[in-house]
């Protein structure tokens, strides 16, 4: 079971990064045309919350890796999951029901990961 919490903190990690640097590297305006959703919300949120998936990127790999605060891990994957929890209901209250097929998965892959590290198979 480790191997397999190993390899959804890597899938996790990956899928954060490259969520998170698109709403840091793309202008405002190029990140609205994309998503719905930021035309709605205040300007600084995309960028907020890519800030917040980049550091959980890392959270959820590096203090393992380097074993310097281990607990990190299971935190950050818990913070993954409150993220996406907001994100799945903001797609519910827009009626976005395919938006939250890939919000409701990250959720999930991110709280079975903070179980696993909380619970079962901390390091």
């Amino acid at each position: 079971m480790n191997t397999g919490l190993w390899i959804i903190a890597a899938l996790l990690a990956a899928a954060f990064l490259f969520s998170g640097l698109f709403k840091l590297v793309l202008p405002h305006e190029k990140y609205v045309a994309a998503q719905d959703w930021a035309a709605s919300a205040p300007r600084w949120a995309p960028g907020a919350i890519g800030t917040i998936e980049v550091l959980g990127a890392i959270g959820v790999v590096l203090p393992a890796m380097v074993d310097i605060a281990p607990v990190l891990v299971p935190l950050a994957a818990t913070g993954l999951a409150l993220v996406m929890a907001g994100a799945v209901a903001m797609h519910l209250r827009r009626r976005e029901i395919p938006a939250l097929v890939p919000s409701a998965g990250l959720l999930l892959i991110a709280a079975t990961l903070a179980w696993g590290r909380f619970g079962p198979y901390a390091f």
